[in-house]
């Protein structure tokens, strides 16, 4: 290039490349900070061995301030070298969850992984109590499938237990297995989410991957049971196949919609779990009635129901002592689904238990 053929644009390119480097890169040690109500943490932003940058400042933005702090909110680049970790320091002023997040003037230089999720408690006591409360209703969760497989086989009988429960539940633990699997396995559905919530954490873990796994294998087990015990004239209704057959199409059209990128695969993951929701809400109504028309429980485990009651009421007792603990109410009252549904469940679990050891007590109903 000649000199006399340098346009002003071309100098102010030429001038900018003198001072910054396309691959500059910044990053952190990481991520998700813990923190006491009123104590802090040091972590680090760390320049990697091609940083270069002599112009603009690195500046940090504190979601919600009066949640936490940090002592340096902008930095000038310039000052910095490469293979250097310079400390920052993250206080806690009040219970509750923040981002803290960076942004730059100097576009060459990526800040996407400069953030931090932080989390502060008040009483670190209630987090070892609400981990313990976790594990025990998990636990009550995924073995309260078995006592009604222990029914059936000591009876070798299935009349009392209502086929479409049965039915709704194996496509409802079908749905939330594929949300599970797919948003914990799949790397191009995992990128989705990173992408559409770019500081967010991945809602799935192994635990929630187990409980889904192993609820299909029981209630195939359960299913298996029905085919080969007494059933009587017991069978699927016609009102629980028609809105099987509504889900199934619903589903099948969301497949197709992600295959022909109308949707994301994450869209699709989300339409499953709706739909697990709304199975939740009316999976108990068959076996609620049927006992109501039988005037029994004989062939109804109630095993599974004291099971499925413990686990949801230490479920809600977690969230209201994590609410208080990080002073969340929002997620109880503000999106109250999870807390509704968990509600929903142990409200229908008590009626259960009326029906055996008040309103049905003293029935002998058997079916021949």
């Amino acid at each position: 290039m000649h000199l006399n053929t340098i346009t002003p644009a071309s100098l102010i390119v030429l001038i900018l490349a003198k001072y910054c480097v396309c691959d500059s890169t910044l990053k952190v040690d990481k991520h998700d900070v813990t923190l006491r109500l009123h104590e802090g943490e040091t972590v680090s932003l760390i320049t990697e061995s091609n940083f270069t940058a002599s112009v603009d400042t690195l500046n940090f933005i504190v979601q919600h301030s009066d949640i936490a702090r940090i002592n340096l909110t902008t930095i000038g680049l310039k000052i910095l070298e490469p293979n250097v970790s310079i400390p920052l320091q993250i206080t806690a002023t009040g219970a509750g969850k923040t981002d803290i997040f960076s942004n730059t003037t100097n576009q060459q230089i990526n800040v996407d992984d400069i953030y931090f999720r932080v989390t502060v408690f008040k009483v670190a006591s209630l987090n070892t109590i609400s981990t313990i409360i976790g594990w025990v209703y998990f636990v009550a969760w995924s073995i309260s499938f078995y006592p009604q497989a222990y029914i059936n086989w000591k009876r070798k009988s299935v009349i009392g237990l209502n086929f479409d429960f049965l039915s709704l539940n194996f496509m409802g633990f079908i749905l939330y297995s594929v949300f599970n699997l797919g948003l914990y396995l799949i790397p191009e559905i995992k990128e989705e989410y990173s992408v559409r919530y770019p500081r967010g954490l991945n809602p799935v873990q192994v635990n929630d991957i187990f409980f889904a796994v192993h609820a299909v294998i029981l209630t195939s087990f359960t299913i298996y049971q029905c085919l080969i015990y007494e059933r009587a004239d017991q069978r699927v209704s016609i009102t629980a196949r028609v809105i099987l057959v509504i889900f199934g199409v619903f589903v099948i059209i969301s497949i197709y919609l992600a295959a022909f990128a109308v949707i994301h695969w994450l869209d699709f993951l989300y339409f499953c779990s709706y739909v697990k929701l709304t199975i939740t809400l009316i999976k108990y109504v068959p076996q609620a009635y049927m006992n109501y028309r039988r005037k029994s429980t004989s062939g109804w485990s109630i095993g599974n129901i004291l099971l499925d009651f413990t686990g949801g009421m230490l479920s809600m007792l977690q969230m209201i002592l994590n609410a208080y603990n990080y002073d969340d109410w929002v997620s109880i009252f503000g999106d109250p689904t999870k807390f509704g549904l968990g509600l929903f469940s142990v409200l229908f679990d008590i009626f259960f238990m009326l029906q055996h050891y008040v309103f049905y007590k003293h029935s002998r109903y058997e079916d021949h």
